[in-house]
C-alpha cells in the first residue's frame, strides 16, 4: 500500500570515522572539564589494575614458595586496597561518563529538532515522519549506548594494554615476544570485521527507520484501514518490514559472536603458549613460578580489555552508522531561521494584537502582488504558470477553480512554505524573500481545511502558548461562535484535547482554528477551504464573526463552495495554474465563462 519507493529509508554510503568523530567531539566541547576529569581518573585506575599481578608475583616468589609468611598479610592488604581503589575510580569514571553522555544526547536531540523545524515544507512531503522520529530518538539513543559502553574508557583500555606490554617486556623479553605472536592475527581480525560490521549496522538503522515510518502512518490511518477491511494487507506489510529488520540484525549478531569467539580463542592460545614456553623456562631456571603466574594474570588482563573492545567495537560501529544518519540529516539544506533576512534585510514590524490601532512604526502592507509566478512541486510539472494577481489593503479576494488547479499553492507561496521558482511575490514592491520569515508569518493568519490540534487544553490550542494571544482567547472564541460549544464542555477552555482532536467533531475543530486566527490578529487572513468542515448551521453562526474578522484586513479566500465567497470584492478563477477570469460575483456571472459554469453546476436543481 505505501512502502517500497519513497518511503524506503536511504542507506548512506561510506563515511570517514575521523570526520564523524571530529564533528561529534564538537558536542563534547561544552563539557570538556568533565571529560578531562574523566580522563584524569584513567591513569590511577590503570595503575591499580596493573599492580595487582605484580603483587601476586612478589607474594609467590618471596613468601609462598620460600615458606615465609612474614609480610604476606601486608601484601594481601595492599592487594585488597588496590581492588578497592580500582572499584572507586571505575565508579566515578563511569558515572561522569554517563552524565556527560546524557548532556550530549540532550544537546544533539535539541540540534536535530531545531534543524527539522527549519526544514522547508517540500522536505516533509518526501520524508516519512517515522524516519525523522527514528533520527531524533533511536539513533541518538545508540550514541547513549556508546557512552554507556565507555567511549573514553577505550583510552583507559589502551593505557592498560600499553602498560601490560611494557611490564611483560621488562619482566621477560623472550616470553613476551612469544606470547605476542598472536597479535598480528588479532589485528587482522579487527580490521576485517570493521568493514563488515559497519555495513551491517547501516542496514539495521535504515530498516528500523522504515519500520517506524510504517507504524506512524498505519496507526495514524487506522480508521481507514478498519473501514476498508485492510487489516490483513497491513499485517502482511508489517510482517515484511519486521522480517527485514530482523534479517538486518542477523549479520550483526553473527559478526559480533564471531569476533568475541575469536578473541576468546586467541586468549586461550596465548595462555597455552605461556604455560608451554614459560614451563620450560622454569625448568631451566630462567623464570620464577611467580613470574609465570604474573604473566598468566597479565595476559588475562591483556585480553580482558580486548574482549571489552570487541563488544565496544560492535557498539561503536552501531554508533558510527547512527552518526552517519544524524549528520546526513543535519547537513540537509534547510530554510532560513525565522529571524533571518536576505538581501537588504528589510524588516516590517508586526502590528499590535487584537484591535490595537496602527501605532507609529507599524507600517501596514498596502499592496500584495504576484508577478509572473511559476511553481512546480516536482520537475517541470508546473502547478502555477505565469500567475499574476494584485491584492490591495482591506480587499477580500477569493480563489476558485477545479481541484488541483493551483489555488492552495498560491496561499503556500504567500506564506513561504514553498519558494517561488520564477517571478516574485511582493509586499509594497519588496520581494517577500527579502523579509524575515518571522515578520512575514506574524502578519499572515491561516485557517486550513484540515485543522491541526495539539494535545493540550482548548485554551492552549487557540493561543499556542503565546502570551499576548492568551489574553484574547475567550474574545476570539466569542467572535467566531466557538464559545457556544466550549461553554458546554465539562472544563470549558481547560478541556483537554486528545491526540489530533479526536474527542471533538470536525466542525468544532475548525471553529477552534478560526478562534486561533482571531487570537493572533493577523493583518493578512488566508482561508483555505476554511468552512469545508462546517455544517450549514454552524456556517451561518460564524459568518457574522468572519465578516468582523475580515473587516479592515486583507483576505485571501480559497473556496469550492461558491456560496461562501459571493460577497468577496473580487473573485479570481484559476484553471490549470493560470488566471482565467477576475471580477465580482455579478460580473463573472454576466460573462458566462468558467465561473458561470461552476456556479451552474453547484446551484442547478
Amino acid at each position: 500500500m505505501h512502502y517500497g519507493g519513497i518511503y524506503e529509508d536511504e542507506i548512506v554510503g561510506k563515511a570517514y570515522d575521523r570526520r564523524l568523530m571530529g564533528r561529534f567531539i564538537g558536542y563534547l566541547r561544552p563539557y570538556r572539564l568533565l571529560v578531562v576529569l574523566t580522563l584524569l581518573l584513567l591513569p590511577p585506575m590503570a595503575a591499580a589494575r596493573l599492580a595487582q599481578p605484580y603483587l601476586l608475583k612478589l607474594a609467590i616468589d618471596n613468601h609462598i614458595v620460600k615458606g615465609q609468611m612474614e609480610g604476606l598479610p601486608l601484601l594481601a592488604g595492599w592487594f585488597l586496597l588496590l581492588i578497592l581503589a580500582e572499584s572507586i575510580f571505575t565508579y566515578a569514571q563511569v558515572w561522569l561518563l554517563q552524565y556527560v553522555g546524557q548532556k550530549v544526547m540532550f544537546d544533539l536531540r535539541l540540534a536535530l529538532f531545531s534543524h527539522v523545524q527549519r526544514m522547508p515544507a517540500a522536505f516533509f512531503d518526501r520524508t516519512p515522519t517515522g524516519s525523522l522520529v527514528t533520527r531524533l530518538t533511536s539513533d541518538v539513543e545508540v550514541l547513549g549506548e556508546m557512552f554507556a559502553a565507555g567511549i573514553i574508557t577505550i583510552v583507559g583500555d589502551i593505557m592498560v594494554l600499553v602498560g601490560i606490554i611494557g611490564i611483560m617486556l621488562w619482566m621477560n623479553l623472550k616470553l613476551s615476544l612469544v606470547t605476542f605472536s598472536v597479535l598480528p592475527l588479532l589485528i587482522w581480525v579487527a580490521f576485517t570485521f570493521r568493514r563488515r560490521m559497519r555495513e551491517a549496522f547501516r542496514q539495521v538503522r535504515a530498516r528500523l527507520a522504515n519500520l517506524n515510518a510504517f507504524l506512524a502512518e498505519s496507526i495514524g490511518g487506522m480508521a481507514v484501514v478498519q473501514l476498508f477491511n485492510r487489516q490483513a494487507r497491513e499485517q502482511n506489510e508489517f510482517t515484511r518490514l519486521n522480517a527485514s529488520y530482523r534479517d538486518a540484525n542477523l549479520p550483526v549478531i553473527s559478526w559480533d559472536a564471531a569476533l568475541y569467539a575469536l578473541v576468546e580463542t586467541l586468549s586461550s592460545v596465548a595462555v597455552g603458549i605461556i604455560v608451554w614456553y614459560g614451563g620450560g623456562e622454569i625448568l631451566q631456571g630462567a623464570l620464577t613460578f611467580g613470574a609465570l603466574v604474573a604473566f598468566i594474570q597479565y595476559i588475562e588482563k591483556f585480553f580482558s580489555p580486548i574482549r571489552d573492545l570487541s563488544a565496544k567495537y560492535s557498539i561503536m560501529q552501531g554508533a558510527m552508522a547512527a552518526l552517519e544518519r544524524i549528520f546526513n540529516l543535519l547537513d540537509r539544506e534547510h530554510g532560513e531561521p525565522l529571524g533571518s533576512t536576505r538581501g537588504n534585510g528589510v524588516s516590517l514590524l508586526p502590528p499590535p494584537l487584537m484591535g490595537g490601532g496602527e501605532g507609529e512604526g507599524d507600517r501596514q502592507v498596502e499592496r500584495i502582488e504576484f508577478r509572473d509566478v511559476w511553481f512546480a512541486y516536482s520537475g517541470d510539472d508546473y502547478v502555477l504558470k505565469g500567475f499574476d494577481l494584485t491584492i490591495r489593503r482591506g480587499e477580500v479576494v477569493a480563489l476558485v477553480g477545479e481541484t488541483g488547479g493551483g489555488k492552495t499553492t498560491v496561499t503556500r507561496l504567500l506564506s513561504r512554505l514553498y519558494e517561488v521558482e520564477r517571478g516574485s511575490i511582493t509586499f509594497d514592491g519588496t520581494d517577500i524573500r527579502e523579509l524575515p520569515l518571522k515578520d512575514l508569518r506574524s502578519r499572515i493568519g491561516v485557517v486550513l481545511q484540515d485543522p491541526y490540534l495539539f494535545t493540550g487544553s482548548i485554551e492552549f490550542n487557540i493561543s499556542l502558548g503565546d502570551g499576548r494571544a492568551r489574553q484574547r482567547v475567550e474574545e476570539a472564541a466569542r467572535i467566531v461562535g466557538a464559545d457556544r460549544f466550549i461553554r458546554h464542555l465539562p472544563n470549558g477552555f481547560g478541556e483537554e484535547v486528545r491526540e489530533r482532536g479526536v474527542n471533538l467533531s470536525a466542525g468544532e475543530r475548525q471553529l477552534i482554528s478560526f478562534a486561533r486566527a482571531v487570537a493572533f490578529d493577523p493583518e493578512i487572513l488566508v482561508l483555505d477551504e476554511a468552512t469545508a468542515s462546517i455544517d450549514t448551521a454552524s456556517e451561518r453562526l460564524i459568518q457574522e464573526g468572519l465578516r468582523g474578522l475580515m473587516a479592515g484586513r486583507t483576505s485571501l479566500v480559497v473556496a469550492h463552495r461558491l456560496s461562501t465567497i459571493q460577497d468577496a470584492d473580487r473573485i479570481v478563477v484559476i484553471h490549470r495554474g493560470e488566471k482565467m477570469e477576475e471580477g465580482s460575483h455579478q460580473e463573472l456571472l454576466a460573462k458566462r465563462g468558467l465561473y458561470y459554469r461552476l456556479y451552474q453546476l453547484q446551484f442547478r436543481d
